[in-house]
C-alpha cells in the first residue's frame, strides 16, 4: 500500500533521528526505529478508517436515542439507518485485522464522542447524504462514495478533527498526504488483512536495504559528496540535505531496479517537501554532478551493497 516514495520518507526520517543521536545506536536499533515509524503510519491509517466507520454506525445510535425519548416525535421515529448497513462498511468491520488493531490500540477510548456526533450531524444535514438515503438500492459505487465523502469532505476540512489527530498522532503532519492516498485507495479496494501490515514483503525489503545501505556506505558516500560542497557554505547545509544526498548516491550505486533519473527526481521532491526552500536546487545540482562523475568513472554498476566492491 505504501509507495517507494513513502518508504524513502520513512528511511529519511529514521536517518535524521539517528543523526540527532550523534550516530550512537546499538545493533539493530536503526531497523527498530524504522519499524516504529512505519507502525505509527499503520496505526494512524487504521484510526482514520475506524473514525469513518464510527460515523457511519452512529446512525443506529442516533435512531435508538431518539426513539427512546419520553415523547418521541414522528421525525424521531424515522431516523434513516441505511448507512449503518453500508456493505463496504461491514466488509471493513468484519476484517479480522481491523478488529485486532482496534482492540490492540484501544481506539474506542481514543475517539472523541462529542466530535464524532458533531461530524455525524454535519453528514446528516448534507445534500450528498440525503441523496444517498433516498436511493433504495445498494449500489457499490454509492456505498464507496458515501465513505469517501465522510473522509474527504467532512473529516479532512474539519479543524477540530485535525487538532484531535495532532493531539494523539505525532506523525500526522508528516503523514497527512500519505493518509489521504491510503484511505481512498483502501475504500476503492479493501484488501483483507490490510491492517496487519501496510508494507508488502518487497517494499519492506526495500526499506530495510535502503536504510542499511546508507548506514554501511556512509563514509564512502560522504567522500563523494564533500568535495562537491566547495561552492556552498558548509555550515549552512541542512543535515537533512546531506542525508538526502547520501540516499540518492546509494540508489545510484546499489539499487539495480531503480533508474538514476527516477532517483534524482525523487530526492529533489523530498528536499523541496521536507528541507529548506533552497534544498531542491541544491540536491538537484549535487546529485546531477555526482551522477555524471560516477557515470564517467563507470562506477554505476547497480550491485547490491553487500556484493559491491565500492
Amino acid at each position: 500500500m505504501i509507495s517507494r516514495r513513502n518508504i524513502r520518507v520513512k528511511v529519511m526520517q529514521t536517518l535524521y533521528s539517528i543523526d540527532s543521536m550523534s550516530g550512537q545506536t546499538q545493533m539493530g536499533e536503526p531497523e527498530t526505529i524504522l519499524s516504529k515509524k512505519i507502525d505509527q503510519s499503520r496505526h494512524l491509517f487504521s484510526y482514520l478508517i475506524y473514525f469513518v466507520t464510527e460515523i457511519a454506525r452512529f446512525a443506529e445510535t442516533d435512531a435508538r436515542k431518539k426513539a427512546s425519548k419520553h415523547l418521541p416525535t414522528a421525525t424521531d421515529l424515522q431516523v434513516n439507518t441505511k448507512i449503518a448497513g453500508n456493505e463496504l462498511l461491514w466488509k471493513i468491520l468484519e476484517d479480522d485485522s481491523f478488529k485486532r488493531v482496534i482492540k490492540e490500540e484501544k481506539f474506542e477510548h481514543l475517539i472523541d464522542q462529542d466530535l464524532l456526533k458533531k461530524i455525524y450531524n454535519d453528514l446528516v444535514q448534507s445534500e450528498f447524504y440525503q441523496e444517498y438515503i433516498e436511493e433504495q438500492s445498494r449500489d457499490k459505487k454509492s456505498e464507496k462514495k458515501i465513505l469517501d465523502f465522510i473522509f474527504t469532505d467532512l473529516l479532512l476540512p474539519n479543524e477540530n478533527f485535525i487538532m484531535h489527530l495532532e493531539e494523539h498522532f505525532m506523525n500526522w503532519d508528516d503523514d497527512a498526504e500519505l493518509m489521504q492516498t491510503l484511505v481512498l485507495n483502501y475504500f476503492n479496494k479493501p484488501t483483507p488483512n490490510t491492517f496487519s501490515s501496510i508494507l508488502s514483503k518487497e517494499k519492506a525489503d526495500f526499506a530495510k536495504d535502503l536504510l542499511r545501505t546508507v548506514l554501511d556506505k556512509q563514509s564512502f558516500t560522504l567522500d563523494l559528496i564533500k568535495p562537491k560542497l566547495k561552492n556552498w557554505d558548509a555550515d549552512r547545509i541542512a543535515a537533512l540535505d546531506l542525508i538526502i544526498l547520501q540516499m540518492g548516491v546509494c540508489e545510484f550505486l546499489f539499487f539495480e531496479t531503480i533508474p538514476t533519473k527516477v532517483t534524482i527526481n525523487e530526492y529533489i521532491d523530498l528536499a523541496k517537501a521536507y528541507s529548506t526552500p533552497q534544498s531542491g536546487q541544491f540536491v538537484n545540482g549535487l546529485l546531477d554532478n555526482i551522477h555524471k562523475e560516477l557515470t564517467a568513472d563507470n562506477k554505476i554498476q547497480k550491485k547490491h551493497y553487500k556484493n559491491s566492491t565500492l
